[in-house]
């Protein structure tokens, strides 16, 4: 890409200076920064005295990918990192320096760091049995998982925000205007924060918000730890701070006054995490400690015609003075009502077909959104691609292991090989396990053969069927792929070995060999990648708490208990050929532009309405939240309009060509559905229809 006037004072200038970088998405930030880090190594500056932090890991894969593919020497050792990594590193490292200081049970033994799915396990183990003893939650209704992830957003959000844990409970109750009944939830939260925080510190456990608090509030204000960090890394590339927390804000406004130039990368209108804690207002302050502002307003990704529609849809949802663009917004898109929902997925697949097979697009230009995607949704779209031959793969964070059919797979075909843990699935576990398993075999046959050959928790051999007429009717073919996976199972029973190891074995040596369930299946290969390690990191981590646990089948309770999954990366989409399925905001947040997008159930109110979280509150837990203000009826409304907003903004500027607005009249329960996001589209197309369009 030829780089603009602009893109150049990034890129080939201020090599000593604190440069402010702002603009919307698709305007070339990153690109301009990617092209500094080469001028600077070029220049004689040491890769390693270069680091680029990002507020999430997928967000690193631009300068990953593009430094990888650049002929500059050692270009491969610039570093790239999130608060969570740096914090993880410094802790580990400097330890010894806080571990008596901040009431650590063990202080001369090694910290065991947490993942989402460890934290939830030792919340089980610990905050469980107090929650049963005092009948905390007993007004709630959600998952014991879910409740857990609730608490531990809320300790993410004191140590990410910048305030004592202890101060919770009296942050929500202050902003809540409703029953006394949430008042007493919020209370409950509170008890079950600290007794967790003190479980930690008895135990030498470190989850993520003790990561970021020992790190920001204890070795960032130590000489040593902090010398190390700014000695090593002299020059900083600081993408997407609109994504990020304050925390890594104060980090920043710190670092810059002491290292040799810096590049803060600002997205106009982000701020898309800010449920994870994101503050753009906060990151738009750093603007003044920097020396040289630079604003990109060109898209290098949008069309005029997107930009227009952009603009219209806009107008529609947050009115604002009028903006003259170029193009025209109906060019952008295609609409089409239907009545029942399967009528829409019918037209979004047929519509995918005719780009692949007739205009040559690549699977991998291609995205399908919705404002959430249930399991019945993603099914019926991956049914409907495979029956069109179109490769597909989908990707949903903060969802239980046991949801994922692949993992699903995995762990039924765990439990047949290993009888000894005395945890045998049930019949149709094993069916669904064998329809997943064995290409083209459907779930009847599946379940007729789990009938007659699944016995005392056991897979018996295909030739005990002695009926010709049934054998005949499964077919020797799958009969005899069959037993090649229950003779593999029988042999795994004679060695042990660890249980990732089974997995990865399991799917390596049979699941992803042809004629098997899980070649070429692109969300069946990682899944399968996310269970190894997933159940690689219990075993290495808890086998150091517990050394006399029976890891394999704590692991397997652990997960059956639906566990939330640890928040694996999304590779980047256009690494493989595939069509992707995602929630919109998940696939918003890749910052990633494809060609096509295809919105699903426009009329859902999901796409504006914030998720019900009992226990704790993103806008509240905020710097940018007043002390003594309530949350009402009409913030909620507000915040949810912006939303709206916010949300299809960003996807329309991470578009190139034509985004597809596929609208059914009843949902998915079958309800009439009226959401902000399709009343702005039909204000939009009746305004443009009476010639009162601004473009």
């Amino acid at each position: 890409m030829k780089l603009l006037k602009n893109q150049q004072q990034i890129a080939k200038a201020n090599f000593d200076q604190t440069v402010f970088l702002e603009g919307l998405p698709g305007t070339g930030k990153t690109t301009a920064a990617i092209e500094r880090i080469k001028q600077l190594i070029r220049s004689g500056v040491s890769a390693e005295n270069i680091l680029v932090i990002v507020p999430q890991a997928s967000l690193a894969l631009p300068y990953k990918e593009a430094l990888k593919r650049s002929h500059v020497e050692n270009s491969l050792n610039v570093r790239t990192v999130t608060l969570g990594g740096l914090a993880f590193e410094m802790v580990s490292l400097f330890w010894p320096l806080i571990a008596d200081d901040v009431g650590f049970a063990h202080p001369m033994e090694d910290p065991h760091f947490l993942s989402l799915e460890l934290v939830q396990y030792y919340m089980t183990r610990f905050i469980e049995p107090e929650i049963k003893r005092n009948d905390y939650f007993n007004s709630v209704h959600l998952h014991q998982n879910r409740l857990y992830t609730q608490i531990l957003d809320n300790l993410n959000k004191s140590a990410l925000v910048g305030f004592p844990h202890e101060q919770i409970a009296e942050k929500l109750k202050a902003a809540w205007t409703g029953d006394k009944e949430q008042a007493f939830i919020y209370d409950d939260v509170q008890a079950c924060a600290i007794l967790f925080r003190e479980v930690c510190r008895e135990h030498n456990l470190v989850d993520f918000s003790l990561q970021i608090d020992l790190f920001i509030n204890r070795l960032w204000k130590m000489d040593q730890p902090r010398q190390y960090l700014t000695g090593q890394y002299r020059h900083l590339i600081v993408d997407n701070l609109e994504e990020d927390n304050p925390a890594t804000h104060d980090l920043v406004s710190d670092w810059i006054k002491e290292c040799d130039s810096a590049v803060l990368i600002y997205d106009t209108e982000g701020g898309y995490r800010r449920f994870l804690g994101a503050d753009p207002t906060n990151a738009y302050e750093l603007k003044s400690l920097c020396k040289v502002h630079v604003t990109l307003d060109k898209s290098r990704v949008m069309s005029d015609d997107l930009n227009a529609f952009q603009v219209e849809l806009g107008q529609s949802l947050r009115p604002s003075r009028p903006i003259k663009t170029q193009g025209i917004p109906q060019q952008a898109i295609a609409y089409t009502d239907h009545r029942y929902l399967p009528q829409m997925m019918d037209w979004t697949v047929e519509h995918i077909a005719s780009l692949i097979n007739n205009e040559g697009v690549s699977p991998n230009k291609i995205v399908i959104l919705s404002a959430f995607l249930p399991d019945a949704l993603r099914f019926s779209l991956q049914t409907r691609l495979t029956e069109h031959g179109i490769p597909h793969r989908s990707y949903r964070p903060s969802r239980a292991l046991r949801d994922e059919p692949a993992a699903r797979t995995l762990l039924t075909l765990a439990k047949l090989a290993h009888p000894q843990w005395e945890n045998a699935p049930d019949a149709f576990d094993v069916a669904f396990a064998l329809t997943s398993s064995i290409r083209q075999l459907d779930l009847v046959r599946a379940r007729l053969m789990t009938d007659l050959l699944f016995r005392n928790g056991t897979l018996l051999p295909f030739e005990q069927i002695r009926d010709a007429k049934i054998q005949s009717r499964i077919t020797f073919d799958l009969g005899t792929r069959y037993e090649e996976l229950r003779q593999w199972l029988a042999d795994a029973q004679q060695g042990a070995m660890p249980l990732d190891t089974f997995f990865s074995k399991l799917f390596g040596e049979k699941l992803s060999q042809p004629a098997f369930g899980f070649h070429e299946n692109y969300d069946a290969a990682n899944t399968a990648a996310n269970l190894i390690d997933s159940a690689r990191e219990f075993r290495q981590t808890v086998s150091q708490i517990e050394p006399d646990l029976p890891i394999a089948t704590e692991y397997i309770r652990m997960v059956d208990s639906g566990v939330i999954a640890n928040q694996y990366m999304l590779t980047n989409p256009q690494n493989q050929e595939a069509v992707l399925i995602a929630p919109a905001y998940t696939y918003l947040t890749t910052n990633t532009p494809v060609d096509y997008q295809f919105w699903l159930n426009i009329g859902s109110p999901g796409w504006g309405q914030r998720l019900h979280q009992p226990l704790t509150q993103p806008y509240v837990l905020s710097r940018q939240w007043p002390d003594g203000n309530t949350w009402t009826d009409t913030e909620e409304t507000e915040t949810n309009q912006e939303t709206v907003y916010q949300l299809v903004s960003g996807l329309i500027r991470r578009c190139r060509k034509r985004i597809y607005l596929g609208l059914s009249q009843y949902g998915e329960q079958g309800f009439d559905q009226r959401g902000a996001l399709l009343v702005g589209v039909q204000s939009m197309l009746r305004r443009l229809a009476k010639g009162d369009s601004d473009v």
